[in-house]
């Protein structure tokens, strides 16, 4: 997502206007995904609606490919960021992924945590961030690197966006074998269709692995 500033405003502002562009780098960019046997990696985080339902068990089985995103503690905002960039028909650096990927996550923090007017706009996300801690130590920890992305950031950004998102698990999980994909939850239904200044949306499909990570399906 090219960006002439990395202050919060530009880039909520940029995503609320869909303004906001991706941006091609030709020159190649070091992967930053390092392995470290002594630390911790956080990845992911499920909230209550995204877990298997009865629901879930009868959908069919939908087959895609999957392309892998690096489990750096952003993997919910990398595959977010790199499913948009797919649908415009970009190829996202490493470097152009992640440092678009924390612009998700700022703008989250932004709505969220420093704009209380935007904050009416976003109810369903703070009562999901609430049920599990208070919001001032969500608002503390949400900029901090390690601290992963899942439901209550999914409802966020696919409002704040205009982007359906759509989360699978494996068909494996549910139904013990099998090579497709079931669809869990989805968000921002409503962009599937243009609406005044947005266009139509194709939906960007992340794979929770059931391993504390997302990756992109396509």
């Amino acid at each position: 997502m090219a960006s002439t500033s990395s202050n919060p405003e530009s880039i909520l502002e940029q995503l609320k206007s869909g303004a906001a562009q991706f941006m091609l780098v030709h020159s190649p960019m070091p992967s930053i995904s390092h392995s470290n046997s002594n630390s911790l990696h956080f990845f992911a985080r499920i909230g209550p609606p995204l877990g298997v339902t009865s629901s879930s068990t009868t959908k069919k089985a939908e087959h895609y490919s999957v392309r892998k995103v690096a489990g750096d503690g952003r993997c919910m905002f990398r595959a977010l960021v790199k499913g948009m960039a797919v649908n415009k028909g970009i190829n996202l650096t490493s470097h152009r992924e992640r440092e678009d990927a924390d612009e998700l996550r700022t703008a989250v923090k932004e709505v969220i945590c420093e704009d209380k007017k935007e904050q009416r706009s976003y109810k369903e996300a703070v009562i999901a961030i609430t049920v599990e801690q208070p919001l001032q130590r969500y608002c503390q920890r949400i900029g901090r690197s390690d601290f992963w992305g899942g439901e209550s950031e999914l409802l966020v950004l696919s409002k704040l966006c205009h982007q359906p998102i759509i989360v699978y698990i494996p068909e494996t999980e549910i139904k013990g074998g099998g090579r497709g994909f079931v669809p869990i939850a989805e968000y921002g239904a409503e962009f599937y269709k243009p609406s005044g200044k947005t266009k139509a949306r194709k939906a960007v499909r992340l794979l929770y692995s059931g391993r504390n990570h997302y990756d992109l399906l396509v």
